[in-house]
Formats: C-alpha cells, structure tokens, sequence
C-alpha cells in the first residue's frame, strides 16, 4: 500500500523542483526528503527520480505518480475540511501571506478580532508579494493570501484557488508642495509627462503596473528614483527630487511639502482574498475571510479624502 506522507514529500519534489525546495516547503532536513524517496520507489518498484546536471528531476513514473499524489492531497484536505465543519470548531494554525499595505493597514484589526474571538485558532502573518505569495497557496504553505491586482493589469489564479473581492484602494499622485501643479484638484497622468518620478522597487508587481499605465497614457516615465516603503516615496517626494503615486489604503502622516492630488480618472487596485478550494468549509478559514471582509469594510469607510502634509499640519 502507498503511503501517504512519501507521496506527499514525492508532490513537494514536483511542485519544488528540487529536494531541496521540498525539504524547505515540509520542514524537514534533504536526507530526510531523499530517504521517503527512496522508500517509495522500493514501494512501487520503479524509479521515480533520476539526476539532471547538479540536481534530480522526476522520471515519467514519477511524474505520473506526483500527479496522482496531488489529486489524493487535494482529497484529503477536503476530506479534513468537511470534518471541521462538521465539528464547528474554528481551532488549529493558519498562515495568512498580504502584502505590505494590507499588512499594515488590516491585518492588525483582524489578527486582534480573530484572538478575541476564537482563542483556540492561532494565525500567522507573513508579509509577501503576490508573487511569491501565491504558489504558496497552491503549495499548502499559506492558508490564505491577500493579494492585490488592477483592471488594467489582473492576476490569473491558478485552477484551485477561489477568491474574494475585499475593496478598492484609490491612488493618487504625491507632489512636491512648490510643484507648479499642486494646487490642482485633480491631475491627468499624461500631464506628467515630463516629471522624474520616485517607484517601487524594479521587479514589485507595482513598479510593473505603474509603469504599464503611465506608458498608456502616453509617458515615458523617467524612473529616476526607487523605495519598497510609501513612507520612504513620500520622503523623496518632499525633498523636492520627484513625484509618486501614493495609495490611500494603508496611508501614515503625509510629510510636510508634499501635496496629494487624486487623478483623473481614478487610479484604483482590487485587493482581493484567496485560498484553496479545497479548504473553504473549514471554519477557520471562513473566520478569516470573516474577519478581512469586516476590517475591509471598515477601512473603506474611514478612509479620508486625500490631505496634505501641510494641510494635516494646520489642523492640529
């Protein structure tokens, strides 16, 4: 009879692609990996990996067997699944992956409502990028992800995963105070055609869209100037050396000399959440998509209107 955990470790080789890979997603040391490899291959009498340059690669056998495996994973998640919801209990771990806005702006609200609820279930955090945050989802090294995409840029899921649309977060252009356009009340992208602008850091999912549209718009950008952080945009914005497209979502304190002007048209993301479907009837993943949908709502609803360093300063 196959057994289940070497079949799993077989589908982390798969999904992987490497021992190594496989030992990071279980946890567990590369001898270990190797060893339920070769127990398997003894239990099925065939060859299941085989040497490719410096590292393994699966054999046609194993491929066939890796893909059986992950049918029989995906059956037995829901199989856990149904059973949880049959108990009713919201318990166990989760791992929640959001990016860095979500992260700072919602995941505290709802990491604090979930403790105060349901003291049995204990969620982790990990702030990631869309990109590496969604083929651990498919891995089953997240439980849920908040990721985010545009209309004019979306994101394709992969087959297995559902989602959940929690809001749209507006942007808008930062400016210098003295820039001639920062009393405008609303900007035209192709207005700054001439600007030098402070982005994301060149391979986030932002600097890519921003980029895509700007060049939609008909600019070429200049990219003069990059930063992961909105706080450290802001900064570069008001020290006079470029212009930044800030989301409202997640916004701290504009920096005196900076003016926030909204576009026109609007500038908005989709801020989704996502996890398996195979998952979906446990209670603990519905606590969760509970929870974000809540402080989604609250967070739309408290959302200021653009202001200004400035502006903020003078009325306090």
């Amino acid at each position: 009879m196959l057994n289940l955990e070497r079949m799993r470790v077989l589908h982390a080789v798969f999904t992987s692609g490497s021992v190594r890979g496989a030992a990071a997603a279980l946890h567990v040391t590369t001898s270990a990996v190797s060893q339920q490899i070769a127990r398997l291959e003894r239990e099925v009498g065939q060859l299941l990996v085989e040497r490719h340059g410096r590292g393994i690669r699966l054999t046609d056998a194993g491929v066939v067997l890796a893909d059986h495996a992950g049918r029989l994973l995906a059956q037995v998640e829901r199989i856990e699944a149904d059973l949880a919801d049959r108990r009713g209990a919201v318990v166990g771990n989760l791992t929640v992956a959001a990016f860095a806005t979500v992260a700072r702006a919602l995941l505290p609200d709802v990491l604090r409502s979930l403790r105060a609820e349901h003291q049995r279930l204990a969620v982790r955090l990990t702030e990631l990028e869309p990109t590496e945050a969604v083929p651990l989802l498919c891995r089953g090294d997240v439980d849920v992800a908040v990721v985010q995409d545009w209309a004019e840029s979306p994101v394709e899921l992969p087959d297995g995963l559902s989602r959940l649309h929690l809001l749209d977060d507006l942007l808008d252009v930062a400016l210098p105070a003295e820039h001639p356009f920062a009393r405008r009340e609303t900007l035209h992208l192709a207005d700054l055609a001439d600007e030098e602008w402070v982005t994301w850091s060149s391979g986030q999912i932002c600097s890519d869209w921003i980029e895509q549209v700007l060049r939609e718009h008909g600019v070429a950008p200049k990219l003069m100037h990059t930063a992961s952080e909105h706080s450290t945009q802001l900064a570069l914005v008001a020290a006079g050396i470029g212009i930044a497209i800030s989301p409202r979502l997640g916004r701290g304190p504009v920096p005196d000399g900076v003016r926030i002007v909204p576009t026109k048209p609007p500038l908005r993301r989709r801020v989704f959440a996502s996890w398996r479907s195979t998952t979906e009837r446990r209670p603990a993943i519905r606590a969760v998509i509970t929870a974000l949908v809540r402080c989604s709502t609250t967070a739309v609803d408290d959302r200021a209107e653009p202001r200004s360093g400035d502006e903020s300063s003078r009325s306090t």
